[in-house]
C-alpha cells in the first residue's frame, strides 16, 4: 500500500510552485497541506491549486515553524541568503528537508544544516536536480563500472545563455553577490558537485579559479542607450533589450519562465509585463544594473591521484544551459551533451552510445532541467513514504563536501592564487 506524503512548502515562488506540481501528478503519493510566503500572490496562488486550508497558510515561516509540527516534509524554496534559518528549524521539529540549492551562502550555515539534520534524525535532500537527469546519472554508472578504465580528467562547461544570464544574473535575483551569492554558488554549484560526483572518493587537493564581469556594466553600454529598454532609442539593435526578452515572448503567448518570474503580484499578459519592464528591475538596461557577479569563470581542480578536472561557466551562448562534458580515461573517452552519452573504446575503438529513458511526465510544469525537476522530487517522496534515504542521490555529507569545494574555488579567484582545500586561512575550513 503506497503511503501519502504531506509536505509543506516554504516559499512559493518559481521553484516552490515547481516542486510542489508532484502533487499534481501524483496525489496518491504527495499532498501539499501547507504554505508560507511574504507575498499574498504566491502564497493564494499555491493555497488554491493544493486546496489548502487557510489556517496552514502563512506569511512567514517562523508562525508556521512555531506550530506542532502538521506534516512529514518541508520543501524550502526561500532565497539563497534564507536557507539556514528555516532549514534548521524544520529540522528540530522533525521534518525531512527537500532544500534548494545552494544549501546557504556561507561555509559556517551550510555546516550548521548538516548538523541540525545530523542531530534530528531527519532526512535532506538538496537540489542538485542534475544528479536526476538520466543522462548524467548513467555517466556516473558508466563511470563505475569502467567503462572508460580510470578517470584522469573532466572537462565541463556550463553554457548560460545570453539571455538567461542577462535575466537572472544582471537584472535578476542573483545579480548581486550581498543579495544572494557569488555567481559560481547560485549557478554553478551543480556542475562542481557533478565533477565532485564523477571523480568518485578521491579529495579535492587544489584548486584555482578566474573570472570577472564581462561587457554588462557601465563603461559597455552604447552611445544613445536609455536607462530602460521601453524607452531606448537603440533598442532595436540590442540582443538583451528587455521587449524581446519578456514582452515579444508574451505577445507569442509564452507565459512560463523567464516571463513568468517578472509579475510576481499577478499573472503575466501584455499590461502586467508592459507595466513590470516600465518601473521593475527587469527592464534596466543591463548597462546600468547593480550587478557584481562573474559573467565568465573557470575552475581547475587535482584530486587525490592525480585527476584532474577543467570547468567553465560563460554567459555569452547560444545554448542555454545544455551542459556539455568530456570524461577522460585510460581505456576510453565519454562525451556528453544535449545528444546524449557516448563512449568511445580505445581497444576497439568504437563508439557506443547510451541514450537513457526518461519517463519524467511532460506537462504539469516538471520538465524543468530536462526532466530532473521531477526525478528529483520523485526520490525524495521516494525516501520519506519508505523512510529510506538510499533513495537520495544527493544527501548531507557529500553535498557539504561539493559545497565547500565551491566556497574554495571562489577563494581562489578573490585572492588570485591557488587554494590548498581544507587549509585554514582564520576565517573557514
Amino acid at each position: 500500500i503506497m503511503t501519502q506524503v504531506s509536505v509543506i512548502v516554504v516559499g512559493a515562488g518559481s521553484r516552490g510552485d515547481n516542486y510542489s506540481n508532484f502533487a499534481t501528478i501524483h496525489p496518491d503519493r504527495t499532498k501539499v497541506v501547507g504554505v508560507a510566503d511574504p507575498r499574498k500572490f504566491a502564497r493564494t496562488k499555491l493555497q488554491q491549486k493544493h486546496n489548502i486550508k487557510s489556517e496552514n497558510v502563512f506569511e512567514d515561516w517562523e508562525s508556521m515553524a512555531a506550530r506542532e509540527k502538521f506534516a512529514d516534509a518541508a520543501l524550502i524554496c526561500t532565497p539563497d541568503r534564507l536557507h539556514k534559518d528555516p532549514a534548521v528549524a524544520f529540522a528540530k521539529k522533525g521534518y525531512h528537508i527537500l532544500l534548494e540549492k545552494p544549501m546557504a551562502t556561507t561555509p559556517e550555515d551550510c555546516t550548521a544544516i548538516v548538523e541540525a539534520v545530523t542531530k534530528s534524525g531527519v532526512m535532506l535532500s538538496v537540489g542538485h536536480v542534475l544528479r536526476y537527469d538520466p543522462s548524467i546519472h548513467k555517466i556516473k554508472e558508466l563511470i563505475e563500472e569502467g567503462a572508460i578504465g580510470d578517470v584522469v580528467h573532466i572537462q565541463h562547461l556550463e553554457p548560460v545563455g545570453f539571455y538567461h544570464f542577462a535575466h537572472s544574473f544582471v537584472r535578476g535575483n542573483w545579480r548581486n553577490e550581498a543579495e544572494s551569492s557569488f555567481a559560481l554558488m547560485a549557478k554553478s554549484c551543480h556542475d562542481i558537485d557533478l565533477i565532485h560526483h564523477w571523480a568518485g572518493t578521491r579529495r579535492c587537493v587544489k584548486v584555482s579559479s578566474f573570472g570577472a564581469v564581462s561587457h554588462f556594466k557601465k563603461a559597455d553600454k552604447p552611445a544613445g542607450a536609455g536607462d530602460r529598454c521601453l524607452d531606448c532609442p537603440i533598442e532595436r539593435d540590442c540582443p538583451y533589450s528587455a521587449s524581446k526578452i519578456y514582452l515579444d515572448r508574451v505577445k507569442q503567448g509564452h507565459t512560463g519562465w523567464p516571463v513568468s518570474v517578472i509579475c510576481p503580484n499577478s499573472y503575466p499578459d501584455i499590461e502586467s509585463v508592459t507595466e513590470a519592464l516600465r518601473s521593475g528591475p527587469y527592464g534596466r538596461c543591463v548597462y546600468e544594473c547593480d550587478n557584481d557577479v562573474c559573467s565568465n569563470q573557470v575552475v581547475n581542480m587535482e584530486f587525490e591521484g592525480g585527476v584532474t578536472a577543467a570547468f567553465s561557466m560563460v554567459a555569452f551562448t547560444e545554448k542555454l544551459c545544455q551542459r556539455q562534458t568530456t570524461i577522460y580515461g585510460t581505456k576510453g573517452e565519454l562525451s556528453y551533451d544535449a545528444n546524449g552519452v557516448r563512449v568511445f573504446d580505445f581497444l576497439t575503438q568504437k563508439s557506443t552510445k547510451h541514450n537513457p529513458h526518461n519517463d519524467a511526465p511532460k506537462h504539469f510544469g516538471m520538465n524543468g532541467h530536462g526532466g530532473a525537476d521531477y526525478h528529483l522530487m520523485n526520490a525524495f517522496i521516494s525516501a520519506v513514504a519508505n523512510n529510506d534515504p538510499s533513495f537520495i542521490r544527493s544527501g548531507p555529507e557529500e553535498t557539504l563536501h561539493s559545497h565547500l569545494l565551491v566556497f574554495e574555488a571562489e577563494r581562489s579567484r578573490v585572492q588570485g592564487r591557488v587554494v590548498y582545500c581544507g587549509e585554514n586561512d582564520g576565517k573557514e575550513s
